[in-house]
């Protein structure tokens, strides 16, 4: 006897859990907002779209002098009088790989809404709850399916790595957004050949690369996507067509060239001018700047950040970098994602599998190429790889879309192994996100990550004094800034010069240093103290002898 499915019955619980699960990825965008450490990039997000310069205030600080921590944070708000061209000068000065859309956003906010961490990090929130209705009518474009649509909006609300990037005062989260939002005014442009399509694409992509220069992987991929379109979907039937001259096929296709996306390619760059005119000019900054992403790692650092990069779009926990168990614990996700890569491949459109494999594959490449030539680790950096992401979401949605909807009978065991599936995809996200929501720090702090702890040994001291210079890197500005929000009011820092007078320290009794340069790191030997490190090499307790 055959059971009938009623598949009304399955989609209706379904659909309410992936309401559910989308209605949890957004709280868990502003939940504990202001828990995580403010780290170095955001301090500059602020210091940025506040008009103050990095060279500016070494000057000013480091002096020999012992001030409140708190004091820092004039930094962070906007100086009196300045406007908008003092934004735009700080980036073009020191940041210039850095365009200036985000930056003047955050100035507008910090206008309206103050300075403080929960304010700057709302705003890359809100921002993320665009991404969400975006996707889900790209999902709807490309498939022509409401339940793939519905599973990589799912997704996408409750990625870890995506929620990382809204809870994170900086412009990952809009670039996402006009990853998608380019990428339906693309495929809404090529179907329809309006102009005004066109249009729109030409000026939300232009607004792409003035929000983050590698905006560019994006519009390279959608130009790949574009011209193997073309002469895929075309050649191929011009070819099989037996009554037309080998001229007469060349002529039509060329007449099929698609010069619309040229004519917007133009447009994008001629509207992205301004800013490619201070980027030549400052090149020399740029690689300055830059000059950290072309240190060479080895082959095995890099496939380790790939597999941590990609499977943290479903599952964030981490049991220690070199620890086997964080890996294995991840190729299983990473097997699902290759599996509904294949099965678009292999069921899809032309033109939708084409999509898929552009967007994933010619930013990857782009990033990994120059690594593994050239040495270096971009595309070991998982907010490089963001560019990749949404069409991730909408392999896997597909690929669970096309089990979980079919109506046959027979098929409900497999309707049951997949919704296990997916099951597993929202239970690993969710643990993921409740895991990171009550942590102070995570790994996308990078070189802030330590801050929370060295603050917590800090503060556990009676009057403490922190020691601290401009540093090898010239990273500790922004650093000692982020310290500055979860320091006690009664520490208070000496911040000496590039000649440390040391006399200052006087008679204090816990005396401690915060990532010494190698000037500083003499200096203190050459007084004989006792200088032994407490938290991974970044912060040092002194001891007078």
């Amino acid at each position: 006897m055959t059971l009938k499915f009623n598949h009304k019955i399955f989609f209706q619980p379904l659909i309410i859990l992936l309401i559910i699960a989308i209605t949890l990825g957004i709280g868990f965008r502003f939940f504990h907002l202001d828990k995580k450490v403010y780290w170095h990039d955001e301090v500059f997000t602020s210091l940025r779209a506040a008009g103050f310069n990095r060279t500016d205030i070494d000057r000013e600080l480091f002096q020999s002098q012992i001030i409140p921590a708190q004091q820092l944070q004039k930094y962070q708000q906007i100086q009196p009088q300045s406007t908008f061209v003092e934004t735009l000068k700080s980036l073009a000065i020191e940041d210039p790989h850095h365009p200036p859309l985000y930056f003047l956003m955050t100035r507008l906010w910090m206008q309206k809404f103050g300075s403080s961490v929960t304010a700057s990090r709302s705003l890359a929130a809100l921002i993320s709850l665009l991404s969400l209705p975006l996707i889900y009518v790209l999902g709807w474009q490309l498939f022509n399916s409401h339940l793939t649509a519905l599973l990589a909006t799912t997704f996408l609300a409750l990625s870890p790595v995506e929620i990382l990037f809204a809870q994170t005062a900086r412009q990952y989260s809009l670039v996402t957004v006009l990853i998608i939002g380019s990428s339906i005014l693309l495929l809404q442009a090529l179907d329809s050949r309006s102009w005004k399509k066109w249009g729109l694409y030409s000026i939300v992509s232009a607004i792409g690369l003035y929000t983050h220069l590698f905006f560019c992987l994006t519009l390279i991929s959608h130009g790949i996507f574009v011209i193997c379109n073309w002469f895929l979907s075309n050649y191929v039937a011009i070819i099989s067509s037996k009554n037309k001259s080998n001229l007469s096929k060349v002529q039509i296709l060329i007449q099929r060239l698609p010069l619309d996306f040229f004519i917007a390619s133009v447009a994008i760059i001629i509207l992205y001018i301004p800013w490619i005119v201070i980027v030549i000019n400052n090149l020399q900054r740029v690689y300055d700047a830059t000059n950290w992403a072309r240190v060479s790692v080895s082959f095995d650092f890099l496939v380790k950040k790939w597999i941590l990069s990609f499977s943290c779009m479903f599952i964030d926990l981490d049991f220690g970098f070199n620890n086997i168990g964080t890996y294995l614990l991840r190729l299983l996700f990473l097997i699902i994602i290759a599996w509904g890569v294949y099965k678009v491949c292999c069921f899809c459109s032309l033109s939708t599998k084409l999509f898929i494999l552009t967007s994933i594959f010619v930013p990857l490449i782009i990033l990994v190429i120059p690594d593994l030539l050239g040495g270096g680790q971009r595309s070991a950096v998982t907010r490089y790889l963001l560019f990749c992401f949404p069409a991730i979401y909408l392999s896997v949605a597909y690929l669970l879309a096309k089990y979980l909807g079919r109506e046959n009978a027979t098929l409900f065991g497999e309707q049951k192994y997949w919704r296990v599936v997916l099951a597993m995809l929202l239970t690993a996200s969710i643990a993921s996100c409740t895991v990171s929501a009550f942590s102070d720090t995570w790994w996308n702090k990078s070189i802030s990550y330590f801050n929370a702890e060295i603050a917590k040994k800090v503060n556990a001291t009676d009057s403490p004094i922190l020691l601290s210079d401009v540093g090898n890197n010239y990273t500790n500005t922004a650093n000692l800034i982020s310290l500055s929000y979860i320091l006690d009011d009664d520490v208070r820092l000496l911040l000496l010069s590039q000649s440390p007078n040391l006399e200052m320290v006087g008679d204090e009794l816990e005396i401690f240093v915060f990532r010494p340069s190698m000037r500083l790191q003499e200096a203190i030997q050459g007084k004989q103290w006792e200088f032994e490190s407490i938290v991974d090499g970044e912060l040092w307790r002194v001891k007078k002898r």
